[in-house]
């Protein structure tokens, strides 16, 4: 089982820029998908991004053309870049693989306000 450590989080103002990191242990980790998710208070926790092995990624609609995933596996690590940060980003952004096996860390809190 993949453990998984999320860590960037903070205050921004909209309009900013956040890079989030996922620590993950494992020397297999570069054989799983591994994706972005996040909650924001009473609502749902929902996929932000995803990458694949092979380092190809997806994105939701709300987050597309702002925030770029991407991993590093000689550190096992998978980053969130975030920019042109909004108000309705704000949450507790979580990583895990994808699909989500359910395995949530405690994940690290972005708040976007001025």
């Amino acid at each position: 089982q993949v453990q998984l450590v999320e860590s960037g989080g903070g205050l921004v103002q909209p309009g900013g820029s956040l890079r989030l990191s996922c620590a993950a242990s494992g020397s297999i980790f570069r054989f799983y998908a591994m994706g972005w998710y996040r909650q924001a208070p009473g609502k749902q926790r929902n996929l932000v991004a995803h990458i694949t092995s092979g380092g190809q990624s997806n994105y939701a609609d709300s987050v597309k053309g702002r925030f770029t995933i991407s991993r590093d596996d000689a550190k096992n690590t998978v980053y969130l870049q975030m920019n042109s940060l909004k108000p309705e980003d704000t949450a507790v952004y979580y990583c895990d693989t994808f699909p989500a096996q359910g395995n949530w860390g405690q994940g690290t809190q972005v708040t976007v306000s001025a």
